[in-house]
């Protein structure tokens, strides 16, 4: 009889164990889901109608290769007529990306009449139409002292896929010199045209954009109360200012963890109308000013900032970065996306071609003067370039890189040295504006690096500067 019983318990377990995984497998899907059709949505709307790439490709190479499994179950289409991208999960899930001409596409998140109101900028460069790349495009003219040799096989480095199962998928190359271009590439279906996402790139965009404002007088470093959500009685948020946003320092609560779907960033990025909103309302987690933590929502946070800074109507401030940046630099096809309240993620959504992404590490090069004009204030670059100490490898100054961060930087024993003046804007995936001012280089490199040390972005910057004169 005992041995029965015993069999009855393990089976009453098994069966319980299986229930647990089964919830926790419906559980998990409840979340992965609307989060696979946003990213999915929104990456194919992007990819056509801001990129101008063919729907297949960006299904294929964008959406499905080399990510997620789950991203395989989802079915994602467009509705050329509405300019729209819809992503489902079975039939289920569904999320919808509507494209604005001049800002890009944006999640309806709520109602498509949410979306809708961010409206469009009539006269912005960008309306979606942009020449087909059929060709691989080299490019660039080494000036005196340049290795040409070694040159072109740092770009042939870059473009290379040695193993398999790390693929660098590189897909565009600028090297500027001394304000000239001395190496371009791009790999097929891809070219100087082609507008490409930066991902976190877009926060240095945000810190040059809050310079202008700074040298306008709009905005101080060291302001305080920059939120009506932080001004009641006793709210310690108040005391939280500019620079400790640029240096996400502020304390706030944030989880930026892009595996886990109930982490902020995720929530944030993928399920909320107001991402800026989202992350306003988080609470402090220490007395701002003493603890780093890396922050998608601060750098939203800041685009909020902006937009109350910029003031006028909404369409004002829509058009702010085109006329405050883009227009003067004459990066003609960058645009920054705006979520569903019509407030731009400037933590993630700025798409711009190589050569205009090189123009912004150019600028920054010149410490914010363009052709004889000064767009940012004297020492801005500066102190966007300035060691916040509090950072955890001490590799971070003002919503910009003081050093490679991993997962791309060199495991070469021992690794690459680059020049101690050497700062990057970094984005997801391996997108990078390198600036090298003792050495009068910028650095563009834009592509899919999925996986961790998959591109090795220090040691291509060592192979460039062999190449180019001391």
């Amino acid at each position: 009889m005992k041995a029965p019983r015993r069999l009855k318990f393990v089976g009453l377990g098994l069966a319980l164990v299986l229930a647990t995984a089964l919830g926790y497998g419906a559980y998990l899907l409840s979340r992965l889901a609307p989060i696979g059709t946003a990213y999915a949505a929104k990456t194919l709307c992007s990819g056509v109608y801001v990129a101008g790439r063919p729907a297949p490709d960006v299904i294929r190479e964008d959406i499905v290769r080399g990510n997620h499994p789950l991203l395989r179950l989802i079915t994602p289409s467009l509705d050329a007529q509405r300019r729209m991208a819809t992503a489902a999960f079975l039939g289920l899930a569904r999320r919808d990306a509507e494209f604005h001409a001049g800002l890009g596409c944006t999640l309806a998140i709520g109602t498509p009449a949410a979306a809708a109101s961010a409206g469009s900028i009539a006269d912005a460069a960008m309306s979606g139409a942009h020449p087909a790349c059929s060709e691989d495009l080299s490019a660039g003219t080494p000036g005196p002292g340049v290795d040409a040799s070694k040159l072109r096989a740092a770009v042939d480095w870059a473009f290379a896929e040695p193993d398999a199962a790390k693929l660098r998928r590189t897909r565009a190359v600028v090297v500027l010199h001394d304000g000239r271009i001395v190496a371009e590439r791009y790999a097929p279906g891809f070219c100087a045209a082609t507008p490409m996402p930066g991902w976190s790139m877009t926060k240095t965009v945000a810190a040059v954009l809050i310079g202008t404002l700074v040298r306008s007088g709009k905005l101080s470093v060291d302001q305080k109360g920059l939120l009506p959500e932080w001004r009641s009685a006793g709210d310690p948020r108040a005391e939280i200012t500019l620079d400790e946003l640029l240096r996400m320092t502020s304390g706030l609560h944030f989880t930026e963890r892009y595996g886990d779907p109930g982490a902020d960033v995720m929530l944030m990025l993928f399920e909320r109308a107001d991402g800026a909103g989202y992350a306003i309302d988080k609470p402090l987690d220490a007395v701002p000013g003493t603890r780093w933590q890396y922050s998608s929502g601060t750098s939203n946070i800041l685009s909020r900032v902006i937009r109350r800074a910029v003031g006028g109507a909404d369409q004002d401030y829509l058009a702010f970065p085109r006329r405050a940046l883009f227009a003067p630099v004459r990066m003609r096809s960058a645009v920054i996306e705006p979520d569903a309240s019509g407030t731009f993620v400037t933590s993630s959504y700025m798409y711009a071609s190589a050569r205009d992404w090189a123009r912004l590490g150019q600028l920054l090069l010149q410490d914010g003067v363009w052709e004889g004009s000064r767009i940012l204030p004297p020492g801005w670059v500066k102190y966007m370039a300035m060691l916040t100490p509090q950072s955890t490898r001490k590799d971070f100054g003002a919503h910009l890189w003081l050093k490679v961060s991993p997962p791309f930087n060199s495991l070469i024993v021992p690794p690459p040295k680059l020049p101690p003046d050497a700062f990057h804007a970094i984005g997801y995936e391996g997108q990078f504006v390198s600036v090298i001012p003792s050495r009068r280089l910028v650095v563009v490199r834009l592509g899919l690096s999925r996986g961790d040390h998959v591109w090795d972005h220090e040691a291509f910057l060592a192979r460039l500067l062999d190449a180019l004169p001391r």
